[in-house]
């Protein structure tokens, strides 16, 4: 049995508007993943104190493969001195609010080393044989690396994992919450990932309620349990979707870590030997 995690991590936020990293790494750490895929994980920010998020969770995990794609450069929050500056967030103009947001924000290429970053992350206790990062097409033009719109790059992070019961594709990504962009990169996801090893396992964030991304890609859908928001859940957008020989041990679990306000998604999973049919 696999046991694999998905959760949108809002940078590690608590309900008290801090960020604990901690908390976080612990949180998940109890949850006995063999792998996780995390959205929205800060390296570096301001806002995260400069915390390395996946480097956190992957220590409490003990595990030796994890890979972190930044979609976003730069300071992703308000800066820290303008915070400090304002004796109340809401007193500044929106304008400057806006701009310090976005203005030192910038594409990645996926090559940066030691400067902020903000994207996703895959986490492994398994040996990864192979990594391999996707670029998705972006609801919002850049213009020399600079974003002129109100949507996020998105990427996706596959890893071929070799598990005890087998090789085992695993795809993380965190596709757009404007417009339809998201079906979109899911289609352009389905299509890039026709000859990747199976079986294969998709999960993460893709702001695509209910049944939608099993119709899309015509893969299996494991969480039919509500994921958003985490206190009072009734949206499935975080999901797990399946092709090839494997199976669900139990019914996905959608869980209150007490941090961002998604919930962690559970299921375990089995690989089925080749010729086995599924019951």
């Amino acid at each position: 049995m696999i046991r694999l995690v998905t959760f949108n991590v809002r940078h590690g936020l608590r309900d008290d508007g801090r960020v604990d990293a901690e908390r976080l790494a612990d949180a998940v750490a109890a949850l006995a993943p063999d792998v996780v895929a995390l959205q929205e994980v800060d390296r570096g920010q301001d806002r995260s104190a400069g915390v390395d998020l996946l480097q956190a969770v992957q220590k409490a995990l003990g595990a030796d493969e994890a890979r972190f794609v930044p979609t976003l450069t730069g300071q992703v929050g308000l800066r820290a001195a303008e915070d400090e500056a304002a004796e109340d967030e809401r007193d500044r103009p929106a304008a400057s609010r806006v701009l310090s947001t976005w203005s030192g924000r910038r594409r990645a290429r996926g090559d940066e080393v030691g400067v902020p970053g903000y994207g996703i992350a895959l986490v492994s206790r398994h040996p990864v044989s192979t990594w391999r990062r996707l670029r998705l097409p972006a609801g919002s033009p850049f213009v020399a690396g600079r974003q002129l719109g109100p949507d996020e790059p998105r990427a996706a992070l596959a890893a071929v994992v070799r598990t005890p019961e087998g090789p085992l594709t695993v795809v993380g990504t965190h596709l757009s919450s404007w417009g339809s962009w998201n079906r979109v990169q899911l289609w352009e996801l389905r299509r890039r990932l026709r000859a990747a090893p199976r079986p294969l396992v998709l999960l993460g964030d893709l702001n695509v309620r209910g049944p939608l991304p099993a119709r899309i890609t015509g893969w299996r859908e494991l969480v039919h349990v509500p994921t958003y928001p985490r206190a009072r859940p009734f949206l499935r957008i975080d999901h797990v979707l399946v092709d090839g020989e494997v199976d669900a041990a139990a019914p996905a679990r959608a869980l209150d870590l007490g941090l961002s306000d998604h919930r962690a998604v559970v299921v375990d999973l089995e690989l089925r030997p080749r010729g086995r049919a599924r019951p």
